[in-house]
């Protein structure tokens, strides 16, 4: 490239970062007022990011330039600042990570009792009164898992009740992932997922903690090309931050002796064994969780009209059983250095779940990066509409989660019309045509 053609190139990357970044920082300002932005404006402004860096990717696809690393970074750092000043919105869970963290500091465990044991305990700090208040099903311990736990000490120990603590942490994280990657994909490739509006959004505003796991996963799959002791490390320290990690374990150490599956399930119990001595884990909510909990849901919605609530999750396990099971016996067959197709086993299993949370697509789109799909882009952007419920609305009519009728059919025929234009350019395109179907 000469060096004109460079420069324009840059200009035109910085063009569309400042765009984003315009985005972001409109909904960082909005994430400041009282209550929650408009569900329209939400919307705008999601479109406004999100059109920005698919046109930018395809750009790049239709050059054949490498995409500056520089910029890539410079402008994924601006992005989570925006998030950094601006804060959670639509969400309260963030509530729940910071009383984690308390009562983790003062009792050396954050298991066993639920919130709502300490609603009227004088012994519970003022900063903390609110924070209490805002938790939600405080019936319930609490259902994270012992890594992810430790993140929110960490955040405690930064500043006590400060969401802002969390975001820092996470973010950090963030690039972290956006770094090993780097170490997997093409930077244009890497830019879909460092300057995702969902990734942004659910990280660097509102604090997620599912990029630890994330993370971790990646880490390993880096790792493991030389390194399978490492590698078994971190994946029980994925697990230990969210059991969604389990998922690949097994494609990450196929072909792996004896001792590093050992170590895994080591790194996994050390984990644990210090809390279930004390009295209690994640385990007991995460069992309500799986047996109770609905919500936005695609096949299981569908089946549960016709089959009870446990025949279809057990067909839906079965199915999900038997994708995973002949994706593995491919992947057992192909080059052990490969990285598994985490993008369409956590498609599928999230097709199958009874709740489709937006940020449970952060484990999905670093994938979804390594091998773009239009689909999975898709679903980054409409699974947006997950917050179009009776709360977000104030529509008395509808019960808080509720969704409108129009919701799901809207949301998850659009992924279906994504899927099925991926698969026919998959067949167009014929043996080894996959990294070309956006």
């Amino acid at each position: 490239m000469t060096p004109i053609a460079n420069g324009r190139v840059r200009r035109y990357v910085d063009v569309v970062g400042l765009w984003c970044a315009l985005g972001y920082a409109a909904l960082a300002f909005l994430a400041r007022q009282p209550g929650e932005p408009d569900l329209p404006v939400f919307f705008f402004l999601v479109a406004w990011t999100s059109l920005s860096v698919f046109s930018l990717f395809l750009y790049f696809r239709r050059c054949d330039e490498p995409f500056p690393l520089g910029r890539l970074i410079f402008w994924a750092v601006v992005f989570r600042i925006c998030g950094l000043a601006g804060g959670p919105l639509f969400e309260d869970d963030f509530y729940r990570y910071l009383w984690d963290g308390y009562r983790f500091a003062s009792t050396g465990t954050p298991y066993g009792a639920a919130p709502e044991a300490f609603f009227a305990d004088p012994g519970v700090p003022t900063v903390f009164h609110g924070i209490l208040d805002g938790i939600n099903h405080p019936e319930l311990p609490t259902i994270y898992a012992p890594v992810t736990q430790v993140v929110f000490l960490l955040g405690y120990w930064l500043k006590p009740g400060s969401v802002a603590a969390l975001q820092l942490i996470l973010i950090v994280v963030d690039l972290a992932t956006i770094a090993l990657l780097l170490r997997l994909a093409p930077a244009g490739n890497v830019m879909l997922y460092a300057w995702c509006p969902l990734v942004v959004k659910e990280i660097a505003f509102t604090a997620h903690p599912d990029g630890i796991g994330v993370c971790l996963l990646l880490a390993a799959i880096v790792l493991v090309r030389d390194h399978r002791w490492s590698a078994a490390v971190c994946l029980g320290m994925a697990v230990g931050a969210k059991i969604f990690a389990l998922v690949l374990v097994p494609l990450v150490l196929i072909g792996a002796s004896f001792g590093p599956w050992v170590l895994f399930v080591a790194m996994l119990a050390a984990l644990y064994a210090p809390f279930v001595l004390q009295g209690g884990t994640d385990f007991e909510s995460l069992l309500v969780f799986a047996r109770e909990w609905e919500f936005n849901s695609a096949a299981f919605g569908l089946l549960a009209t016709v089959f009870s609530t446990f025949e279809a999750k057990l067909l839906l396990g079965l199915l999900c059983g038997a994708f995973w099971g002949s994706n593995y016996f491919r992947y057992s067959r192909r080059d052990a250095r490969e990285v598994p197709r985490g993008d369409w086993l956590y498609g599928v299993l999230l097709m199958a779940s009874p709740v489709i949370n937006p940020w449970y697509l952060l484990w999905l789109l670093p994938f979804a990066a390594i091998a773009p799909s239009v689909s999975a882009w898709t679903a980054s952007v409409v699974v947006f509409l997950a917050y179009v419920t009776g709360l977000n609305l104030n529509d008395g009519d509808l019960q808080p989660y509720q969704q409108p009728m129009w919701v799901r059919p809207l949301e998850f025929g659009l992924i279906l019309l994504a899927l099925a234009y991926d698969l026919s350019r998959r067949r167009s395109i014929g043996p080894g045509g996959r990294e070309k179907l956006m």
